[in-house]
């Protein structure tokens, strides 16, 4: 069954469920659901604004496809010790420009004791500080998360299953997390990118108003059904640059990446910052750094923030040895530029106005930078390297 079928499904079944449990006073279940409804451009035709696995994005036309989402989610409670949740979501994202369904979580959890609990089935990943809330818009202070750093893995979710432990002492808490699983990121292109296994472990340390965290993740990946790609290697190949084709494997990839952030709420003052650093065994996903910082104020139900965020490429970003000149310079200028990450860096400010207990208005405008190409930008036309463009964008986050 195709992925937006199955959430449409799951989400009519445990609707079923809970409409039949309400009324036989059965099986306890909770839905619950977010949104968010925004627009956005930019000062700049030259090149789109997306974000990660979006086909296309925006320019000077505002579109509301880039920064909206919908989200439905259900858990079923069967016992004191066991669960069921499914979480359906509605966005563009892959490899085509409409909006479609996916089924985001779909897990089974067991409650060993007050402080371990094991679920299996479709899970989220914790790769980032912000992975289960990423797509939740309302609870977090910024319009979307920083692109520098939430760009570096594009895995949202794993099958598979994980084990949790959560400890409280005094006014701390800590939690730590273990996950392993399989997964398949179809990317914009119409390749796909698998993971098999990957896996991922944070510790967070909640201590009154400030929250700690360390994430690593691992995976074997390979990237498949890119013609471009596989096109390129094998024209590498066929020329006997062996010692090039070496470094561009396509499958059996091995990759770490490893985070630390840190949250604050603390007399009204709000914080958030996060650094990442991502080593692949290919140079076709560049090794990257990555961070951000973001600083807010509570004024009453009105938060105006700023953020920084940068990404530098770790890796180089071109063979030394292939000619520039010669029959041979047009393959060189192609691999070259297949090894080149995108970089760029990003000054935004906004305003969250939480105008109803469940609901929350924001603006934002990005003013980003990119560096020795496009950036993260998508569809750019010839001359935009290295230019400077504004995002605005207005929405409202919601939960229900």
């Amino acid at each position: 069954m195709k992925q937006p079928a199955l959430a449409i499904t799951t989400l009519a079944v445990l609707g079923t469920l809970a409409f039949n449990s309400h009324a036989q006073e059965g099986i306890p279940i909770t839905v619950s659901g977010f949104g968010t409804g925004a627009l956005t451009m930019t000062n700049s035709d030259q090149a789109e604004f997306n974000r990660v696995n979006q086909t296309s994005g925006v320019g000077k036309d505002a579109r509301a496809g880039v920064d909206s989402n919908l989200g439905i989610q259900a858990t079923a409670k069967l016992s004191d010790t066991i669960s069921f949740t499914a979480q359906g979501l509605v966005r563009k994202n892959g490899n085509n420009d409409q909006f479609g369904a996916e089924l985001a979580w779909a897990f089974a959890k067991f409650k060993l004791n007050d402080e371990f609990s094991i679920r299996v089935g479709r899970i989220g990943l914790p790769v980032y500080m912000i992975s289960d809330v990423r797509n939740v818009g309302y609870a977090n202070t910024m319009l979307r998360p920083p692109n520098e750093v939430y760009r570096q893995v594009t895995a949202d979710n794993a099958d598979g299953g994980d084990i949790i432990y959560q400890h409280s002492f005094g006014d701390s808490t800590l939690t730590a997390q273990a996950a392993i699983g399989r997964t398949k990121v179809r990317s914009p292109g119409n390749y796909y990118v698998e993971f098999k296994p990957v896996i991922s472990t944070q510790v967070s340390l909640e201590s009154g108003p400030f929250t700690y965290r360390l994430g690593h993740s691992r995976a074997t990946f390979g990237i498949y059904d890119n013609a471009s790609l596989t096109t390129l290697v094998n024209t590498a190949k066929s020329l006997g640059l062996n010692n090039v084709v070496a470094e561009l494997p396509l499958t059996d990839i091995k990759g770490t990446f490893n985070s630390a952030g840190i949250s604050m709420d603390y007399n009204n003052i709000i914080g958030q910052a996060e650094y990442a650093k991502r080593k692949t065994d290919t140079r076709l996903v560049q090794d990257t750094s990555s961070w951000y910082i973001m600083l807010g104020y509570r004024y009453g139900k009105f938060v105006p923030y700023y953020m920084h965020g940068d990404v530098k490429q770790d890796s180089r970003r071109s063979f030394e040895t292939l000619p520039t000149t010669g029959p041979l310079a047009p393959l060189s200028a192609a691999v070259n530029g297949a090894i080149k990450s995108g970089l760029q860096s990003t000054n935004a400010i906004g305003l969250r106005w939480d105008f109803y207990k469940s609901a929350a208005f924001k603006i934002q405008m990005d003013r980003i930078k990119t560096r020795d190409g496009s950036g993260y930008f998508v569809n750019a036309k010839p001359g935009f390297a290295g230019s400077t463009v504004n995002v605005y964008a207005a929405g409202i986050d919601f939960v229900f």
